[in-house]
């Protein structure tokens, strides 16, 4: 297979006075999630801006190489967003020196074996969640980044959405009093490739590829509520596998054998319940694909993906129960945006630049391989709950 072309093999601009480079190889950047929001929304947008600044007025240059096995679809993409370096040979870029940081796109079941390797090439390592499919593989990524003296980090992107940063600073301003409970609705609904084209990968619905709702969600949920609300302490999970069948990228029918929604309780420090509804078989009506609504003793709050509306104590209806009547409140009406006119960066860029200034000038960055791990711990605690049909505590979690 082709590596990187000739006239670009080893092509290290010369550090611009004022800038810091940090060469990035990319890998897994040909796929949706890859493409649009890492690559083109991240990398290429800090380019443009002409880099991260830092607080002494010098700017953080990624180079970023990509790394793929199709080699057309590699060059198309660099051709496209005006990168120099591509090449389908993983072992190539992780030896050279100049390129301090491994960032992993890959499917869950790939990531550990190229993470491993990319710590052995002494790496700095920046990946896609869930970081492994099960605990076990996931500390001990952990533990072997730990040991080398790598800086590592795990996309949690979420907590830099519009919406939930809203969320949060309700929550850190004692907006609701006592917080009694979350209820998160998402999902939405995946067509199973007969009359339309699914939007997303068949993989994801075969277990022994590493697919499963909860698998996927569920590290998000963790580190969603942790940081949002209060460390998660136990959970009853159901999952259930809504659509047997599907069809695959090939027009092939195959059997799904992971769920498609998965139903949960948890409860969280300090005596708050969450229910946790995620589902790819739903059909929407609600204010977004995903919804967080917050209630407390002296107001609630409803956030998706980029908008958060309030409802404080002075102003809830009084509400009666009469179903002999049309009804005559709008409920919809009590409730008042947050920040309606606020800018918000992208959200994974947001924690690429974090990231970036971590490697490059030491800045703290908490969203580590242990962070990581931790959303895989509920993940298979959830699945551990479903199989036994009781609710399972979720232990602290340490190296």
């Amino acid at each position: 297979m082709k590596t990187i072309p000739a006239r670009t093999a080893q092509r290290h601009p010369e550090q611009p006075a004022g800038k810091i480079r940090l060469g990035v190889i990319m890998n897994g950047v040909t796929g949706r999630m890859g493409t649009n929001q890492h690559l083109v929304r991240s990398i290429v947008a800090i380019r443009e801006q002409g880099g991260v600044p830092t607080r002494d007025g010098r700017m953080i240059w990624p180079d970023p190489v990509l790394v793929g096995r199709n080699e057309d679809k590699l060059r198309a993409l660099a051709e496209r967003h005006g990168i120099e370096r591509w090449t389908t040979d993983l072992d190539h870029a992780l030896a050279d020196p100049n390129d301090t940081i491994y960032f992993d796109a890959l499917t869950t079941q790939l990531r550990p074996r190229n993470v491993r390797a990319a710590i052995a090439a002494g790496k700095h390592v920046y990946c896609e969640k869930p970081i492994a499919e099960d605990l076990a593989t996931a500390l001990e990524l952990a533990q072997a980044a730990r040991a080398a003296g790598i800086k590592n980090g795990v996309v949690q992107d979420k907590l830099w959405l519009p919406g939930l940063l809203k969320l949060k600073r309700l929550v850190d301003s004692g907006f609701f009093g006592r917080l009694l409970s979350v209820r998160v609705e998402f999902g939405y609904w995946v067509f199973e490739g007969i009359d339309e084209p699914a939007q997303r990968p068949s993989w994801n619905y075969r277990r022994e590829a590493g697919g499963g709702i909860i698998l996927d969600m569920f590290c998000h949920w963790r580190y969603v509520l942790d940081s949002v609300f209060g460390p998660v302490r136990s959970v009853l999970a159901l999952g259930r596998t809504e659509i047997p069948e599907r069809v695959d990228e090939d027009g092939q029918p195959y059997a799904a054998t992971a769920e498609d929604a998965a139903y949960a309780l948890l409860k969280l420090d300090p005596d708050v319940v969450a229910q946790v509804n995620s589902s790819w078989v739903t059909r929407v009506r609600r204010d977004d694909l995903l919804t967080l609504h917050v209630d407390g003793t002296e107001g609630s709050a409803v956030a998706g993906l980029r908008e958060c509306r309030v409802q404080p104590r002075k102003a809830t209806p009084k509400a009666t129960w009469n179903p002999d009547i049309p009804q005559p409140i709008d409920f919809y009406a009590g409730w008042r945006p947050v920040d309606g006119d606020q800018e918000f960066d992208n959200a994974f860029k947001v924690q690429w630049e974090l990231f970036l200034r971590h490697v490059a000038i030491g800045e703290s960055f908490a969203w580590d391989f242990l962070q990581g791990a931790r959303g895989v711990q509920l993940a298979e605690l959830a699945i551990r709950s479903w199989k036994d049909g009781c609710w399972v505590d979720v232990p602290d979690l340490t190296l």
